[in-house]
């Protein structure tokens, strides 16, 4: 797992190398290059459901890749792709940086399948319960539609505001990195302070047992991860610690919530975007990246349930401040 991690750092710091030596792409030409696919599933793979921000580490690896800037793109045969501006309603050109900022999103899909083989068993038995051949499933069904709908009715609402102020705004993303880290330092005292503290993996209810109250309120926290930079696994994680749960179970509720909402989330920007987004990237970029978001992720999270299981959320709190510090030193400079 040491190498996994140097890998992701190493190729972190590659980046910039990467974007300076890059030539200009003709016009008609890929936007998005194999190495640039291959770092940025890497880190939405790592990220994805660490409680680090995946999307504020995918912005701020568009930034190093110089893949957020408002450059228009072509299409194959050299036409500019068109969109609609939401505020004036004219044609404008579609961007380089709003390409990336779906195709990160949509990249979602790599991390979304690798949920799927970890945790078979427990969707088997959420399908099982959903034609009534088992009552744990039906409940556990029932307690994660329930958290997922507050996104789902406050990020239609927000989804454009959040991507015209948000989208590519590392203040914001720096800024929520150390909120998120303070109310992660904040709340694994209290959990500690609770249980003297120890943790125990099979502590406090099983995900099934939650209540439809419960539920609903790790949905609402949720919805502060829409800002980029505060990590949805993070608020999903805070609220499964305030429901009780265990480390290792906040986490497991975690990832199967995510498999809900981000299948919701990957879906709606692919059919809002994925035309532009496919007229502007080639397809081969596109899958190499989800499938290495994929592989990272199952890795990420087999090893995040142990590591919670053992030491709680401190160091990953600590990490978003180093990183928002680093950030804010590397836009002062």
């Amino acid at each position: 797992m040491h190498g996994f991690k140097a890998l992701f750092f190493f190729l972190i710091l590659l980046s910039p190398l990467q974007a300076q030596l890059a030539t200009p792409p003709e016009t008609g030409s890929p936007q998005l290059s194999y190495l640039d696919a291959v770092i940025l599933g890497l880190v939405e793979g790592v990220t994805e459901y660490l409680p680090i921000s995946s999307t504020g580490h995918l912005i701020l690896t568009n930034r190093l890749l110089d893949l957020d800037t408002a450059t228009p793109v072509f299409d194959p045969q050299g036409q500019p792709i068109l969109v609609v501006d939401k505020t004036t309603g004219a044609d404008r050109p579609y961007t380089i940086g709003e390409a990336a900022y779906a195709y990160v999103i949509v990249i979602q899909a790599g991390a979304i399948v690798a949920v799927v083989l970890v945790y078979w068993r427990t969707i088997l038995d959420i399908l099982l319960g959903c034609i009534g051949r088992s009552a744990s499933g039906r409940r556990l069904a029932l307690n994660l539609i329930i958290a997922f709908l507050p996104a789902a009715v406050i990020g239609l609402l927000l989804d454009d505001w959040i991507e015209a102020h948000l989208g590519n705004n590392i203040h914001a993303v720096a800024g929520a990195l150390i909120v998120g880290a303070l109310v992660m330092l904040g709340v694994e005292h209290w959990r500690r302070r609770k249980t003297n503290g120890a943790i125990n993996p099979d502590a406090g209810p099983a995900l099934h047992e939650l209540s439809l109250q419960q539920s609903l309120m790790i949905g609402f926290i949720q919805c502060f991860a829409m800002w980029p930079g505060t990590s949805r696994s993070m608020a999903t994680i805070v609220g499964g610690y305030l429901a009780g749960l265990s480390p290792k179970r906040a986490a497991e509720f975690s990832f199967l919530l995510g498999l809900i909402t981000l299948t919701a989330a990957s879906g709606y920007k692919f059919v809002s975007n994925g035309e532009q987004m496919l007229a502007a990237l080639e397809i081969g970029p596109v899958l190499t990246g989800c499938v290495v978001a994929f592989i990272s992720a199952v890795l990420a999270v087999k090893w995040l349930v142990a590591f919670l299981s053992k030491h709680g959320l401190a160091l990953f709190a600590w990490y978003r401040i180093a990183l928002a510090i680093a950030v804010f030193m590397l836009m002062g400079a």
